[in-house]
């Protein structure tokens, strides 16, 4: 049987909708839980859009990004707090357009989910102590 790619699915309906694996862009995005819907891009991206993108090494990534510069653009994982350098347009396959939660479908023009990005990109400083403090009381939690 002949395995379709991420890429060629995107170059053959013009959309991907698959689910993820991992917890980087959480709390947005909860593996088991959505749909993403990830477009083919037309052109350069934009500060906070989130890219799927294949590193180097093969993997798939879906990672936010925070910075857009000249060659390439700087991306890191709403769960994340370790910043990606050198991602270029070359590694970019396609762009989330939409989520989809409980048969709902959230567009990335959402007015609640611009509001999410905007105060999460905002605290992006101090993410490091909330995901640490987050960690901390759940480990309280779990021991009650």
């Amino acid at each position: 049987m002949n395995k379709t790619t991420f890429e060629e699915i995107i170059q053959r309906d013009g959309k991907l909708i698959y689910t993820n694996k991992g917890d980087s862009m959480m709390p947005l995005i909860k593996e088991g839980r959505d749909l993403l819907v990830i477009s083919r891009t037309d052109g350069r991206l934009k500060k906070y859009d989130v890219p799927l993108y294949k590193r180097d090494s093969g993997q798939y990534v879906l990672h936010r990004i925070i910075k857009v510069r000249k060659n390439d653009y700087v991306i890191c994982g709403d769960n994340r707090y370790h910043k990606e350098y050198g991602i270029t347009d070359r590694h970019i396959i396609g762009v989330l357009t939409a989520v989809i939660r409980n048969g709902k479908e959230i567009s990335v023009t959402n007015r609640r989910y611009r509001l999410y990005v905007h105060v999460w990109y905002f605290l992006f400083p101090v993410r490091a102590f909330i995901m640490r403090a987050r960690n901390v009381i759940r480990r309280i939690e779990k021991k009650r």
